[in-house]
């Protein structure tokens, strides 16, 4: 088994802090959720919609798009600007702190 495959059987674990002053519009949105499950499954549903939006807004090569050419059947419209702001929260931290 390659490393690869060895790891996308493990589970991610995150454990992180975040405050109001971090993303106010990510905050605002997940501490409507009591802690725990309800709002760990808020976060993994905006993680994933954020990775379908950024998949739409970047073309081969890595460069941005501002509107994705062909949408496919039940695709909703994205908001360039609220898919960079979801891509930029869940960037790598500066200084390369994990």
């Amino acid at each position: 088994m390659t490393s690869v495959a060895r790891d996308a059987q493990e589970p991610v674990r995150l454990l992180f802090e975040m405050t109001r002053d971090d993303n106010p519009r990510l905050y605002d949105d997940l501490i409507r959720f009591n802690k725990g499950t309800k709002r760990v499954n808020r976060l993994r549903f905006l993680a994933h919609e954020g990775l379908l939006a950024q998949q739409w807004m970047t073309i081969q090569g890595g460069a941005v798009a501002m509107v994705a050419p062909v949408r496919p059947p039940g695709e909703v419209n994205v908001n360039a600007a609220v898919a960079r702001q979801t891509n930029q929260a869940f960037e790598a931290p500066v200084g390369g702190e994990a």
